[in-house]
Order: C-alpha cells, then structure tokens, then sequence
C-alpha cells in the first residue's frame, strides 16, 4: 500500500497526504480494537484474545475456551457444533459460556495454557486461571452442553424420601444413586466427580437413614439401578480405601450395559468405549428363527464374564455385514462365532461351532488361559507373487520370505483403501526396480487387512518393517522419510540410516 501511494502521489496532485492520514487512522484504530478489553461474540461464542480475557474470565463462572488454528480440519468440523451448544447454553440462562481464541495469533495465551494441538478445550472455574480444567467430553453440540451442565449445576439429584426416589428410579432405564451418611465427606464428593463426568448417565444421591434401609444397605454404597437384566447392582464404599473415581467409572460403564448387546448404529460407540479387553461375538441371521434362538444359550454364558467379556451379537444382514470382511467372513458363514483380543485384535474360533452355554464358556475360559492359538486370516498368494520387482507376501508366506536368513527383507504393511499407502504406491514400486537384480534385498508388500501374523501387529497403515539377514529373526520399524532416496540410504547402510554430517 505504501509503494502504490509513493507512485500515485504525484499524479493525483498532492492527495497523498490525505490517503496517509486516512492509513494513520484506520492503523490506530485497529490498535485500539486489539488493546481493548471489550468482548465480541460470533454466533453466541465470546472471541477473546490477550487484552479481553482476564475480563471474559471475571465476568463468567464457567467459561470453555476452545483453543483453535484457523487451518486445523478439525477445529473447522467442530465449529458449527460449538456455536449450537454455545446458543442452547445462552438461551437457557445458564451461568456457562463459550470462547474461543485463535491460538496461532495470540500466541502468549497459547504458550501460558500449554496449548500444542488444536482445538483445544479447557474449562475455567470463577476466574482462576492456573488451573484450568481439560474437556472430556464428546465433541459434539449434546456432548458439550451436557458436559457444561454437569459443572454449572449439581451433578447429582439430592433424593430426600422413598416416593421421591422410587420416582427417579423409574424416570429412566438406568440410573447411579448414591448413599452416603455423610454428602460433605470424601467419599460422596468422588462420588459427584465422578456424575460430573459421566453425563451419559443419571445420577442422584441419598443421605436420610430411611432410604439405605428401603434399599437393603447398612454403609455408604453406590447402587446402579437398571429396569433391564439385574435390576440392582450394588457397589460397597471400602472403608479403608475410600471411593476410587476411576475404579467407579469403569465399573459403572460395564455394569451399565446389557449382559448381551446387539451390534448397531447406535451402540457401536457403547461396545468399544466400554474398555472391556475381549469380545465374544456370535454372527446370526435375525431372519433365521432358528438361529434367533441360539442367543439363549448364548447369555446364559454371559453372566460369569463380566467386564473380562462383552458378548455381542452381530446380525449379518444388518449393521453387522460392514464388519463381516474384517473376520474374512461372508453371511454365508452365519451363525458362528468368534471371540477378539481388543489389545491387538486377535481373533479366536473354535475348531467346530458348538453354541451350547457351556461350551460356549469352556472355549472363552481357555482362550483366557492362554490355550487356544489365535485365528489367523490369510489370502491366497497371487500366481507370480515373486517374479515381479515388488513381492506380494500373504500370511501363509510371510513367515518363509521375511525371516529368510540370506535375504533382507523390507517390506511395505498397507491397507487398499488407505491415501498415504497409495501415495507411496510409485516410490515403492521404483525402489523394488532399483534392487530387482539384487540377490540379498527383497522389496516386499502385504495387505494387512486380509492377513494377520501370529507375533506382529500392525496398528497403522503404512508400517514399514526392515527383516535384517541372518538368525535371531530380527525387526526393524522404518520411521524416516518415505521417499526412493531414503530408502536405499537406509538399505545400504544395513537397515540404519547414516548420520548426517552437522
């Protein structure tokens, strides 16, 4: 702008002067915009920077800030849904609001509250500003106001007689309630904690004698009340140890689901937060009146493996059949089942289908004891799999080629539909070009969506993994750039890349 106005001064005749005023003004009063404390809001959301958030800190009670880039994907999908909940917060009068900053621009804001990826949320509590509160809710318009709501009210319902509690018991399929003879004590504020957190449940809390004898309890106690398989899960306060919150919310995030749960749309999210380490999944045609049958004996082995096993069914027909390629299985294999190790996928079947209650818990018990070897999927290997510069392994090859003690063996883990394997696709295809007439160096590739290994776990596409030549069948995870150039370095240097000289 100052170049330009040095060249069309002259020939405006002077006028130059008053386009540099007019320049002066709009920068001190851009100046005075950023140096002011006022508050402005975008969609009911309070944009704050340095010089306004001490105020917008003092002014509200519980205020969220999301820290954002203004590049980030993420921050931008979660924009819409921010500004809803900031809305349904406003328009109930709740003491909870909104904020954002832009975390690349105010970048001291970003470095005092830690701030290294985006977005960010934390919440702060009556204008302290040391110890913010990191968000741990769900990313989504409900997740967020439940979450807000929690912390601006009371997290549990104070329940004073029987009618009032038999009433809240039956309000909904599944309610936490509390009994404590003392609320101020330790062990009943783990307990709000802990209702503060999980908004996807109701709480309430009891502390009148009457209602601990109504309920059968002598001692503080947490009870799970659910209108569906066991009626009343009680959970004993120890004593000694007081009420650990991460223990109680496990424990009511298992007890909370039913012993047997149907694989759907809706409850996915439930089966897989549930952190329970091995499924047991019994696949079945709900069009079959015969294998409907079969979940009988199927939750009748369900009860003594709780929270060790979740057991779900899976309808081939329904929601299921998107899963069914992952177990390299097609509806026509229904019903059968299959027992997974969450930690890494493992995948266990038995030898022949029997759905009997206590076969069905003979099988699990020794998959838990370590007994049973895990099933491993494998494709077919293609006809010329080694005559082209790239090998196609599969699981039954793997082990032959890989652990090949003349040979080193580089080889690609992908996924088909994976973007970052198919943008390496032409780099490895010219690195196998590159050493095709090399004896000791074999480039490698295998699909690990249709093939697993026994002792190697792939966790994201693409996993690179270098089988130096000789015994001890060694492995080395590539984790450098992934281009030709760098590759062969690392080949050539025997699986290491060189250090650069300073």
């Amino acid at each position: 702008l100052v170049l330009s106005l040095a060249w069309l001064g002259p020939a405006l005749g002077g006028e130059d002067k008053d386009e540099e005023v007019i320049e002066e003004e709009e920068k001190e009063k851009k100046e005075d915009e950023v140096l002011s404390d006022e508050i402005k809001e975008e969609d009911n959301v309070l944009v704050l920077h340095e010089h306004n958030f001490a105020r917008a800190l003092s002014e509200h009670q519980l205020l969220l800030v999301e820290f954002y880039a203004p590049w980030c994907g993420h921050c931008e999908r979660l924009a819409p849904a921010f500004a809803q909940a900031a809305t349904e917060l406003r328009n109930e009068s709740s003491p909870a609001r909104l904020g954002k900053v832009d975390a690349t621009a105010q970048t001291a804001l970003a470095t005092e509250f830690g701030i290294t990826s985006y977005p960010t949320l934390k919440l702060f509590r009556d204008g302290n500003r040391t110890h913010p509160l990191a968000y741990t809710g769900r990313l989504d318009s409900q997740g967020i106001v439940r979450w807000m709501q929690r912390r601006a009210g009371p997290s549990a319902t104070l329940l004073q007689d029987t009618d009032t509690i038999a009433a809240f018991i039956n309000s909904q399929d599944l309610v936490v309630i509390g009994f404590f003879k003392d609320l101020r004590g330790e062990a009943a504020q783990a307990f709000f904690e802990v209702a503060a957190e999980m908004v996807d449940l109701t709480f309430g809390v009891a502390e009148a004698a009457e209602l601990f004898q109504e309920y059968g309890l002598s001692a503080d106690t947490v009870c799970l009340f659910k209108k569906f398989d066991e009626r009343q899960t009680n959970f004993p306060v120890d004593p000694a140890r007081g009420l650990d919150t991460a223990e109680l919310t496990q424990l009511l995030r298992v007890h909370s689901l039913r012993l047997v749960m149907e694989f759907t749309n809706e409850t996915s999210n439930q089966i897989f937060s549930a952190k329970i380490p091995h499924h047991m999944l019994l696949f079945l045609n709900k069009s079959s009146p015969e294998q409907l049958s079969l979940q009988d004996s199927f939750k009748a082995a369900a009860g003594g493996f709780r929270g060790e096993v979740l057991f779900v069914v899976v309808d081939v027909t329904g929601h299921g059949a998107d899963v069914l390629p992952f177990f390299g299985m097609t509806a026509a294999d229904a019903p059968t089942l299959r027992l997974v190790r969450m930690k890494n996928n493992r995948k266990y079947q038995m030898e022949q289908d029997n759905f009997s209650d206590s076969a069905i818990r003979t099988f699990i018990q020794a998959v838990l004891d370590g007994k049973v070897k895990p099933h491993l999927l494998s494709a077919e290997p293609p006809e010329d799999w080694d005559t082209r510069p790239v090998k196609v392994l599969v699981g039954k090859t793997f082990e032959q080629v890989a652990f090949d003690e003349t040979k080193n063996v580089f080889v690609k883990f992908y996924a088909p539909w994976c973007p970052h394997c198919q943008a390496m696709v032409a780099a490895w295809e010219e690195l196998a070009e590159r050493y095709k007439d090399r004896e000791d160096i074999v480039i490698a590739e295998m699909d690990s969506t249709a093939n697993e290994l026994e002792n190697i776990t792939i966790h994201g596409y693409p996993t690179l993994y270098y089988f130096p030549a000789g015994p001890g069948r060694k492995m080395v995870e590539y984790k450098s750039t992934r281009d030709v150039e760098t590759f062969s370095k690392f080949l050539e240097n025997g699986g290491t890349l060189p250090e650069e000289p300073p």
